[in-house]
């Protein structure tokens, strides 16, 4: 199964040589084992390690190479399912508690990344979630208002504002505070690196071949003869968990974006905002610290050869038209740099998969499927701490791998 296609954006920004870890090649024994590499696993095994927890993490590939290294690296607290359809979905509380959570888990990141040695390239946004059409303002004004009667810090933006703000016009929008973008290969690296240098033990080029449970533990054998022994396993695989524990609430797409050559004079995007909107599937558009513009979106089925790159130059020019049309004064300036595609999970009822497996022992699973990847992974990591050090938090419950698909 292919992750990714075509250049993506941070290896092709982030040239210098980055930090590798050995091959595991002797049989060693810890607490909890990290299976995966990229900002899920990095996160978790970060977390664990600052609680005291003997943690070795196992890459088969090198770190933060597969999906995080095509992570374009918005983290809002709002979601791809409304607040007021989570509410309807679910119930208040829990709809209103998930939407809080995410708003945490962003803070969360903020802090992290100032206690990180390594700059992570990681700046405090705001959104602007804005109508894709005039028949979606009063879908806007409703979430707006539930929004702010919950607390969450929000204004309404009519047409005349956007106006005045941006060199488009749209029929109404909700701008968002408290949000964030991030480099998330250079995030992932420096968690790896601050953690290790704290005794987290890191593996790449070390696949887990087979796992023998016990009562008490597990045993993960790896393709180089070597194993680890750990009270604790924790699967932070991404999208590849599909291959061998298909879940019923899994969907998966295909999804593309861009990243442009530097933009001279951004003064028309209003504090360097996250944009986005409201039809489904949505485009999305972002700046970097460099003037350059990311856009993302135009998800659609998996292509039938497998490649998710194969239709990547054609969804790259439609991205840049899209920008072209919210931006018209940069049209002469707007050239790719690179574009790229890459599998896209999402689930059914609109909230990630976190927690145990009846079949997987001693087991957890970290399935962050959804336009907010990197925030579900900041909850799922700390959740899964709680549990693991004995304090096992209520929400747990309501990520469950087998909780009911019907809607």
């Amino acid at each position: 199964m292919l992750l990714t296609g075509g250049i993506t954006p941070w290896k092709y920004l982030n040239t210098e040589p980055v930090r590798s870890y050995p091959t595991l090649t002797e049989s060693i024994r810890c607490d909890v084992v990290v299976i995966g590499g990229g900002i899920s696993g990095a996160l978790m095994a970060y977390v664990l390690n600052k609680s005291g927890v003997d943690t070795v993490l196992l890459e088969k590939r090198n770190v933060c190479e597969g999906s995080t290294s095509a992570n374009t690296g918005l983290l809002q607290f709002s979601n791809d399912n409304s607040l007021t359809e989570l509410i309807k979905q679910f119930d208040d509380h829990r709809g209103t508690t998930f939407y809080k959570m995410c708003r945490t888990a962003v803070k969360r990141l903020a802090t992290i990344a100032g206690e990180l040695s390594t700059d992570p390239s990681f700046f405090p946004r705001a959104s602007l979630y804005y109508a894709s059409s005039p028949d979606d303002a009063g879908m806007i004004r409703q979430e707006y208002d539930l929004l702010k009667r919950k607390g969450f810090e929000v204004e309404y933006w009519d047409r005349q504002r956007i106006k005045s703000a941006f060199p488009f016009s749209k029929e109404a929008a909700i701008y968002t505070y408290g949000d964030a973008d991030v480099d998330p290969y250079r995030f992932g690296h420096a968690l790896l690196h601050e953690a290790s240098l704290n005794g987290l033990r890191i593996y790449e080029h070390s696949e887990v071949d087979h796992i023998l449970y016990t009562k008490d533990d597990a045993t993960l054998y790896t393709n180089n003869s070597s194993y680890v022994l750990a009270q604790q396993v924790i699967w932070a695989t991404g999208y590849l968990t599909q291959e061998w524990k298909p879940d019923n609430q899994a969907i998966l797409k295909n999804t593309y974006a861009i990243l442009t050559e530097p933009v001279p004079d951004l003064s028309s995007w209003y504090e360097k905002s996250l944009l986005w909107e409201t039809a489904r599937p949505y485009l999305y558009f972002r700046t970097t610290p460099d003037q350059r513009i990311i856009a993302g979106g135009l998800d659609e089925p998996l292509p039938p050869s497998g490649r998710p790159e194969q239709y990547a130059a054609v969804r790259g020019q439609q991205l840049l038209e899209e920008i072209r049309r919210l931006f018209p004064n940069l049209n002469d300036r707007l050239k790719i740099a690179c574009s790229w595609a890459g599998m896209f999970a999402s689930t059914k009822d609109g909230i990630p998969l976190i927690g145990r497996h009846p079949e997987y022992p001693h087991s957890f699973f970290i399935e962050v499927y959804g336009g907010n990847g990197t925030v579900y992974s900041m909850i799922a990591a700390d959740l899964l701490a709680q549990t693991i050090t004995g304090k096992e938090p209520e929400e747990l419950s309501w990520f469950s791998l087998t909780r009911s698909v019907e809607l």
